[in-house]
């Protein structure tokens, strides 16, 4: 899928070269001396190249600075930077769920950020020990095909997605780092035993495996499949696309504070071993800037999530969906997530 940056956007961008060159953040003196530039950057990107190498291209056009991208699942990089570890040669980690970036921050490979990136963003949605800040949000929603599922039968819980009456009916993506994030909130939320019975139930209930959220909204779309599990801007991307109005698969939200209708965030870190190298700040700082959050709003259809910069057309506020007891941190549990998914099958 492709998206075209708006001409709005691109007319954002001519300032950009002082939000990020004239105006990059101050960052501590560490202990092998002050950040340098070399004009390079390496990026681990868990999003897909074709969500974020438009606004990679824009960054690099405004600032000079090459940015090589490593594109690959969240998973898989996270996994890798644990194995790499100090000897890492990536500047920044940009993942589309704060699971892999707790676990990353537990295991001591992220560089503290200055204030003048994470005080940007509304403090709900990064790290509290400013190891890393959320860039987008993004809610996890319940698909459902319209002209085979009516309104009032939908599931108002993730436990009601267990009624026998969805039994081979719903489409989960278990791989997915969106999908493990959803299931690691559950567990946070309500325990560990509820956690376990919520996967051995949906397992009980047939569920259909798909490798994405964006196959499982075209299944969804096409009627192939009532019910799924996604996050939402799939949705307003291919709604974009094709217009709203040709869109048989409808978006669904939970009631407030359940885990199925959970806001995760894509977040950045700065890798500790490049920790002197100032373009991997100029990078994130980029990443949260007005010009970077608008983008995101208008073309990738997700939350900015620096207070003041709007809300994409017909979602919910972002306030009407955080659970005030949950804590974004917590969700760096995921391998255990991972273990209970194999546990049951959906995962190898």
């Amino acid at each position: 899928m492709s998206f075209r940056v708006s001409s709005r956007f691109l007319v954002l961008t001519l300032a950009l070269a002082t939000v990020v060159s004239g105006c990059a953040p101050t960052v501590a003196v560490n202990e092998g001396g002050t950040p340098e530039s070399d004009n390079t950057v390496i990026l681990y990107s868990g999003r897909e190249e074709a969500l974020v190498q438009p606004l990679i291209d824009i960054f690099t056009e405004q600032t000079g600075i090459t940015v090589e991208v490593r594109y690959n699942g969240t998973p898989e990089l996270a996994a890798q930077l644990l194995e790499e570890g100090e000897k890492t040669r990536a500047g920044v980690f940009l993942s589309q769920d704060a699971g892999a970036l707790g676990a990353l921050s537990d295991a001591g490979l992220f560089e503290p950020l200055p204030a003048e990136i994470s005080d940007r963003v509304r403090p709900k949605f990064s790290s509290l020990d400013a190891s890393w800040v959320g860039i987008t949000g993004r809610a996890r929603v319940i698909v459902y095909d319209s002209q085979s599922v009516s309104p009032e039968d939908l599931p108002q819980s993730a436990d009601d997605l267990l009624d026998p009456k969805w039994s081979g009916k719903i489409a989960v993506a278990p791989g997915n780092a969106s999908f493990q994030s959803f299931v690691t909130a559950y567990r946070v939320l309500k325990g560990e035993s509820a956690g376990d019975e919520w996967v051995a139930g949906l397992v009980a209930n047939s569920p259909h495996i798909f490798e994405k959220n964006s196959a499982i909204l075209e299944a969804v779309n096409d009627g192939t499949h009532p019910l799924g599990l996604i996050n939402h801007y799939y949705w307003f991307q291919l709604a974009n696309e094709r217009g709203k109005e040709n869109m048989r698969a409808q978006l669904h939200f939970t009631e407030a504070g359940d885990p199925a209708s959970i806001v995760n965030v894509t977040g950045a870190g700065i890798l500790r071993p490049q920790r002197l190298d100032q373009d991997a700040y100029d990078l994130v700082a980029f990443l949260v800037s007005d010009q970077a959050q608008q983008y995101f709003v208008e073309n990738t259809f997700e939350y900015s999530l620096v207070p003041g910069l709007g809300t994409p057309e017909g979602l919910p506020a972002l306030e009407d969906l955080a659970v005030a007891t949950f804590d974004l941190s917590d969700l760096r549990s995921i391998a255990k997530t991972q273990s209970l998914l194999q546990k049951y099958g959906l995962i190898p």
